[in-house]
């Protein structure tokens, strides 16, 4: 049994990560059967979190067809959980679909009106 007040992850933050178009080239077409291809430089970028951080994916996948995804591109070993559900306490939520609120109504209000996520703009095919 793991002791709580030795173990250096319970000292870690809970980082969130979504996985379709933040680890993988996601371009928009979702196909509920095949994740689109690991994207260059994610296992090294998880690496390096997982040094500070509890990675938790966030996903709306399958989570079996997901576990085989991390496994497939060898993430699955610095990855604590995969999830459906958005943890209320994560320190950190890492997502293409997100915006930043800095306390200003009125900017969060037109960076929501005209927001598209970073793929649609560079066309990813």
């Amino acid at each position: 049994m793991t002791n709580c007040g030795t173990d250096k992850k319970y000292f870690k933050k809970l980082l969130l990560i979504d996985l379709d178009g933040v680890l993988n080239l996601y371009n928009g077409k979702y196909d509920a059967n095949k994740i689109s291809k690991i994207r260059p430089g994610t296992l090294d970028f998880i690496k390096k979190l997982h040094q500070d951080y509890r990675i938790l994916i966030f996903t709306a996948r399958d989570i079996k067809t997901t576990i085989e995804w991390l496994k497939e591109n060898d993430l699955n070993n610095y990855i604590e959980e995969v999830t459906n559900i958005k943890n209320p306490f994560a320190s950190v939520i890492l997502d293409d679909r997100a915006i930043n609120f800095d306390g200003d109504y009125n900017k969060a209000y037109n960076l929501i009106k005209n927001f598209q996520p970073y793929w649609k703009k560079l066309k990813i095919k």
